[in-house]
């Protein structure tokens, strides 16, 4: 059976590469080259394509290189700018691996005639009555099956995700010794569309018009000081935002773009019974109304247990506010059963 393994020169994609092999699958690494801009995140850099070829060539694979930075920018890049236009606090990281890695790269695997492409995410693919199923990865600190809560049944038949079953320190492991170039790399951790230098205001200010606003104490409605730009605030935000006549810590809990205020309260004030959702995805058989799940609204988040709607979650216990724009991710026990995004 022949696999076409992304290499993303990171150290869990390398092992991903060495594990298939050592299972008797014919391997074939492929690096997709995503984004043309500067980057400094340790993502999608010229570095990055070295070290998977590299690696690549030291466990004796072919090593090829897609471009597909045009589908990225389309996909991600113009989908994060303007979700932050309309308010909304997008994941790029999610429609990467919507859009690119577990589509566009699963189409040019199939047209090259690959039975399966595998990723280095920590994350499980489990069978269950004949079907695969996305789980919770074995080390369940580096947990990565949040941001692919919203692959299809269809595409996780296609799925491999070798390292999920074991830990990271293992993976390290296994790398170290191979004497691999990635062994000790660090993850990477930032959007690789975002430098350290510019930050996220200035790659967004380049593309769109950020509004100053003023910030609202949500009790009183009165005026407790601005914001550079409305747009950036995040539902939930802390930083920037100072604390209370009390000492206590404020927080964003409401973002009104069109009026231009951001609502600030107390971390009581975030808690809500229930959430609106849109943009439902299931893996295999969709969810019913009323149906208790298990929703988790962040990558390394706690799992919440609510009832399930079509057009809202119901919280067992009051949950902290999900920003509108961020996925959320639907479990029976550590299985994936589908996601949502967050109104």
């Amino acid at each position: 059976m022949r696999v076409l393994v992304a290499m993303s020169g990171g150290v869990d994609s390398s092992v991903a590469a060495v594990l298939l092999a050592e299972q008797g699958y014919e391997v074939v690494g492929a690096t997709m080259k995503l984004w043309g801009g500067s980057s400094d995140s340790g993502c999608c850099s010229v570095s990055d394509v070295e070290d998977a070829r590299r690696v690549a060539a030291q466990i004796g694979i072919d090593h090829h290189v897609f471009n597909f930075t045009e589908e990225f920018h389309e996909k991600v890049v113009d989908f994060y700018v303007d979700s932050h236009r309309r308010g909304l606090t997008p994941n790029p990281c999610v429609e990467c691996n919507r859009h690119l890695k577990f589509h566009t790269f699963i189409e040019r695997a199939r047209t090259l005639g690959f039975d399966y492409i595998a990723t280095g995410h920590h994350a499980r693919i489990v069978k269950e009555n004949g079907l695969s199923h996305l789980a919770r990865g074995e080390d369940l600190a580096k947990d990565q099956s949040y941001v692919l809560s919203m692959l299809t049944g269809e595409q996780l038949e296609y799925v491999l995700l070798p390292v999920g079953e074991i830990t990271k320190g293992r993976v390290r492991e296994i790398a170290g010794d191979m004497s691999l170039r990635t062994a000790m790399k660090p993850d990477s951790q930032e959007v690789c569309f975002i430098t350290s230098t510019s930050g996220r205001d200035g790659f967004l200010r380049s593309r769109i018009d950020l509004h100053p606003g003023d910030l609202c104490d949500k009790a009183s409605g009165r005026i407790v000081g601005s914001v550079d730009a409305v747009e950036l605030v995040t539902v939930g935000q802390r930083k920037g935002f100072g604390t209370l006549g009390d000492g206590s810590a404020r927080y964003a809990v409401e973002v009104n773009l069109q009026a231009r205020k951001v609502y600030l309260g107390r971390q009581s004030d975030l808690l809500v019974d229930s959430m609106a959702i849109r943009s439902l995805t299931f893996s295999h058989s969709p969810l019913v109304d009323g149906e208790m799940i298990a929703v988790q609204g962040s990558a390394h988040g706690r799992a919440s247990r609510a009832m399930f709607f079509q057009d809202c979650l119901k919280f067992e216990e009051p949950h902290r506010k999900v920003a509108p724009g961020q996925t959320l991710a639907f479990y029976r026990g550590d299985v994936v059963v589908g996601s949502a995004i967050a109104c």
